[in-house]
């Protein structure tokens, strides 16, 4: 039987302009990453996503309004009460999260960090504040290095993140100290969203953090489509931090990227089935049906540049990410659908850097499917699960 399957590419913080009730999630009215992103950098060279329809959600400097685009287009509405990474996935997912996840201004509580330096051991930590996570471990890693206490910071989005240099510490030493912090979180109630490994090492003479050995360990989704996917004996295979966002929770296959291009260039061996499935399976010599879901992360965009106010360098991501699209739709057979979103947005041109809370576009392509222009607004980022239900 014909396999029939789906890629869904979330360009990670793409948004395309405020929510109306941003300010509740203390954004302002003009925050709009894409177009912002394409002013400063004076238009973008982006030719495959501009053909698939991308101008056509919004005025984006240089990229054009086709008038009969490859795919079919929308601008999604977030219904889920907040403005990260988790909850936008787990909403593309099917899952809208009517609660907000909480966060903690003012670092967390004491009983909670005595528990944490109790059942880890570590002595004691460092910071217990919203930081940037460059800034943090500059300011603290010599401290770090004379006590090797971890240094545990928040920010304004719904984390609990553990820095800590690898070279003095062990990174499965770290892995296991996320693990306490996340069972502490969930036994408490915080209703924090992710528990975040940060590995640095000093290079160059400066602490820098490993993209490649970050892990997030999450909350738990309830249920989502991924989960009816992987039930119905589907493969669901998730590229980059998918595996960590959802928690294993319907995935089948998984394999971590420590880079936009490594995690492009997976996808792109996943179209031509060319990963080597058996070796990143959770479960060995299983069979499954001919439904395969494709689902990758491109984390650069947010964590390299979004949160680090360079508009320039985000948009260098997005042109990146543009020229792995066409050998990407070249690979696909004609029962392959391809879905471009992303799940908020993080406009490095407003002040702050933390994500801001915006719809986002959504692309739809497949080769039998004929060009739907612009389908304009439409609520929830769930309707990408009805795209899936519909081609499946």
């Amino acid at each position: 039987m014909q396999e029939t399957r789906a890629i869904i590419m979330v360009i990670d913080s793409m948004g395309i302009g405020a929510m109306p009730d941003c300010r509740e999630f203390g954004d302002v009215p003009e925050c709009n990453t894409l177009a912002h992103v394409c002013s400063y950098n004076n238009g973008l060279n982006v030719p495959n996503l501009e053909a698939l329809g991308l101008g056509l959600l919004g005025d984006f400097e240089g990229i054009k309004k086709v008038e009969t685009p490859m795919g079919k287009v929308a601008t999604l509405v977030e219904q889920s009460k907040g403005k990260d990474t988790t909850t936008g996935h787990w909403e593309i997912a099917g899952l809208v999260s009517e609660k907000p996840f909480t966060t903690y201004p003012e670092g967390f509580s004491e009983e909670l960090i005595t528990k944490f330096i109790q059942e880890t051991g570590c002595g004691g930590v460092l910071a217990n504040r919203p930081a940037s996570g460059t800034a943090i471990i500059t300011e603290l890693n010599d401290e770090h290095h004379l006590t090797k206490f971890p240094i545990v910071y928040t920010s304004a989005d719904s984390v609990f993140q553990i820095a800590l240099d690898t070279d003095l510490i062990e990174l499965e030493t770290l892995y296991e100290w996320c693990k306490i912090a996340r069972r502490l979180l969930d036994e408490g109630g915080y209703n924090v969203a992710r528990v975040i490994a940060r590995p640095y090492k000093i290079i160059d003479g400066k602490p820098t953090r490993i993209s490649a050995d970050r892990r997030d360990f999450s909350m738990a989704p309830s249920h989502t489509y991924l989960n009816d996917l992987k039930k119905d004996g589907a493969k669901v295979i998730a590229i980059g931090k998918i595996e960590d966002i959802f928690s294993k929770s319907g995935i089948t296959h998984a394999i971590h990227t420590g880079s936009n291009k490594e995690g492009l260039e997976l996808t792109l061996s996943a179209v031509k089935n060319e990963l080597p499935l058996e070796k990143i399976a959770y479960e060995k010599n299983k069979s499954y049906n001919n439904k395969t879901l494709i689902f990758t992360n491109l984390v650069d965009t947010d964590m390299l540049y979004g949160h680090r106010n360079d508009p320039e360098g985000y948009g260098r991501a997005i042109e990146e990410i543009d020229t792995y699209v066409k050998p990407i739709i070249e690979s696909m057979t004609d029962n392959d659908l391809l879905i471009i979103t992303a799940d908020h947005g993080c406009d490095p041109c407003v002040a702050g850097t933390d994500h801001t809370r915006e719809k986002v576009p959504c692309i739809v392509y497949s080769k039998k499917m004929p060009s739907g222009g612009n389908l304009g607004e439409i609520q929830g980022f769930s309707t990408i699960v009805g795209f899936l239900k519909d081609w499946y």
